[in-house]
């Protein structure tokens, strides 16, 4: 009798063993499956940042301090530089410069564009200087509308008003991401162009489509076909 019993606990016990170690075991296996999913998404991330900083040019304006008149200051500034380089620009080069024409225009225009910026400044009443300059830095995670630019390193031109102690406003110049308006949250179909001209179609659909494209590579990695 003790037997039986015995016997039935310890098959009992060992049941549970079981169980537990195939919960343990499945545990360490998805653990592991979801590690490399992250992993093949970042790598993608990645990569196709570094073949977005070759073909991109971003706009950074730092206002002077974080005042209300300074920060307005700012955004006079901003659409000031852009509605003079779209006309100058667009009349030395014409309506579809590439990434590297529009990048040499900018560094042999920094002093045009520290006009514009002073004037406006001065417009405004104000009398500190502004600091134009082209330089490589590293940008956050930024949403452009319904286009996703991933962390890393960028070319930029700056444009630093007085102390530049102030919060910054940045868009794309290269392809055309800049928004005036911040109400608006679509790309024009012409930046979008612009985007798929420098990326691949799997590229170009994990910086736009994002999520349902994210969620396929985290499980397929490379076995995922573009339906481009």
């Amino acid at each position: 009798m003790h037997m039986g019993r015995e016997y039935y606990y310890g098959s009992k016990i060992r049941q549970v063993v079981c169980l537990i170690f195939g919960i343990f075991v499945a545990a360490l296996l998805t653990g592991s499956c979801v590690e490399r999913g992250i992993e093949r998404v970042e790598a993608k991330m990645e990569h196709t940042q570094k073949t977005l900083a070759k073909e991109v040019l971003r706009f950074h304006v730092l206002a002077n301090s974080d005042s209300e008149e300074d920060q307005a200051v700012k955004m006079k500034v901003r659409d000031a530089v852009l509605v003079y380089m779209e006309e100058s620009m667009g009349q030395e080069l014409g309506d579809e410069p590439d990434a590297e024409e529009t990048k040499e225009w900018v560094k042999s225009h920094l002093h045009e564009l520290e006009d514009v910026a002073d004037q406006t400044v001065a417009d405004e009443g104000y009398s500190y200087q502004s600091r134009a300059e082209v330089e490589v830095s590293y940008f956050p995670d930024k949403q452009y509308g319904d286009v996703f630019f991933p962390q890393g390193e960028y070319e930029a031109l700056k444009i630093k008003l007085g102390d530049a102690r102030g919060h910054n406003w940045w868009c794309v110049l290269y392809p055309s991401l800049c928004f005036t308006d911040t109400a608006c949250t679509v790309v024009s179909d012409e930046g979008k162009q612009g985007l798929k001209e420098v990326l691949t179609a799997e590229e170009y659909e994990m910086v736009t489509a994002t999520t349902d494209f994210k969620i396929k590579w985290f499980f397929f990695g490379d076995g995922v076909e573009d339906a481009r």
